[in-house]
């Protein structure tokens, strides 16, 4: 086998070729480019997929944290609670309001820490954005409990997680909005940038309306200073062509990693799920403390790996303002240090599964010592553990049970 990508776009595109290009056609046909009826019906059935009854589409993911922030009124000494392991753009939309971002560690499971939320809230905090990382939601029920208490805004950094469920309920229903980016990496993505955000509150979507069109509330009169964020009607069109497929994407992942999981588990560390959780695996992460030469040993032999995200955020010669320091986040850096992306997309076949996991048995087998059980391991609060000395071996990211067994 010559190669397997992390990413195979020219694949995904080509079983779904003519019904783009049709939809395009449409598009083309009537000539309403800016906000023509496909965004109005891509809303509608984003609102639907969701269970929300608004949805916005905006012109990124970056740009729906944003606007969402702005229509909050969330600004300049204002504060918002987030991780540092998530991409750079959940910080910089904060950054962009003119507001701090405040930083709490992550789970083992690469989410937020409910537990540790509640220490860094202040007379100045508005917000809190949970990740959805991987795909993976958060814990949102104890962050939603958290947020009552404190008077404060959930907004969902849903990125990754178009589809994810948490117990029972779909990302981007859980708080009182949700952010997603349509980036041609993401699952259900465009050919270009977009974005969508879903809520409940009506006067939310009253004002991102406004907001992502630079403010008009008719084509002639305006009451709010807006911005030019909008979903393209070509980039809608072709959602809407996709959207129909999104739940077969996202079950072709889900067995992908449950592959994964089975052949790989009993050599380095796999994702996991709990019981009330249904990851859309947007990445396959695995966690190595070998992860340089097993990601070159792989990309010598044709597999290739991505990571996600090897500095964090606090960590950026951008946050350096923020006073933050290395060791002030262990999970998280631990992480940023350990993690490796596998190629789970759609359409890969059995075949290209066995191959990569063969090549990775290789690399545990070929290398000096064990990947992912090397003299020392942390566990979920930081803490370093001997292998030697019984401290956990191979195992899954988190908690409880496996993605399901399907072939």
């Amino acid at each position: 086998m010559e190669h397997i990508p992390y990413i195979d776009l020219k694949r995904q595109h080509l079983l779904i070729r003519e019904e783009i290009l049709a939809a395009v056609g449409r598009v083309i046909g009537h000539g309403n480019f800016i906000l023509g009826q496909e965004v109005e019906q891509f809303e509608a059935a984003m609102a639907a997929y969701c269970g929300t009854k608004y949805a916005v589409g905006v012109n990124s993911g970056t740009d729906a944290l944003f606007l969402c922030l702005k229509a909050y009124g969330v600004g300049p000494g204002d504060e918002v609670i987030t991780v540092p392991n998530s991409f750079l753009a959940t910080a910089s939309a904060i950054v962009a309001v003119g507001a701090t971002p405040v930083f709490v560690d992550a789970r083992e499971d690469m989410n937020i820490d409910p537990e540790l939320v509640e220490d860094k809230i202040t007379e100045k905090t508005r917000a809190i954005i949970p990740v959805h990382l991987t795909g993976r939601p958060a814990d949102m029920d104890p962050i939603m409990r958290t947020a009552r208490a404190h008077h404060l805004l959930v907004i969902e950094d849903a990125a990754q997680a178009i589809g994810a469920r948490y117990k029972g309920r779909r990302a981007g229903s859980l708080g009182h909005c949700g952010c997603f980016s349509l980036h041609p990496l993401k699952t259900l993505n465009a050919c270009g940038d977009g974005g969508i955000i879903t809520t409940d509150d009506e006067q939310l979507h009253r004002s991102l309306t406004q907001l992502r069109n630079i403010g008009l509330k008719n084509r002639n009169e305006s009451d709010l200073w807006g911005y030019n964020s909008r979903l393209d009607t070509l980039q809608a069109a072709i959602l809407l062509v996709k959207l129909k497929y999104l739940d077969i994407w996202i079950e072709q992942r889900r067995n992908n990693a449950s592959y994964y999981c089975r052949y790989l588990e009993d050599v380095l560390e796999v994702p996991s799920e709990r019981d009330f959780e249904q990851s859309a695996y947007h990445t396959f992460i695995i966690r190595s403390e070998r992860r340089a030469e097993l990601q070159d040993y792989l990309e010598k032999h044709g597999v290739g790996t991505r990571i996600h995200y090897p500095i964090p955020i606090h960590l950026q010669q951008a946050a350096k303002s923020l006073g933050y320091e290395k060791g002030d986040f262990p999970i998280c850096e631990r992480q940023a240090q350990t993690s490796l992306s596998l190629p789970v997309y759609q359409g890969l076949t059995r075949e290209e599964l066995r191959y990569v996991v063969d090549r990775i048995r290789d690399a545990h087998e070929n290398l000096s010592s064990s990947l992912g059980q090397d003299q020392q391991t942390i566990d979920d609060r930081g803490t370093r553990h001997s292998a030697t000395q019984g401290g956990p071996g191979p195992r899954r990211h988190g908690v409880q049970r496996p993605v399901s067994d399907a072939t």
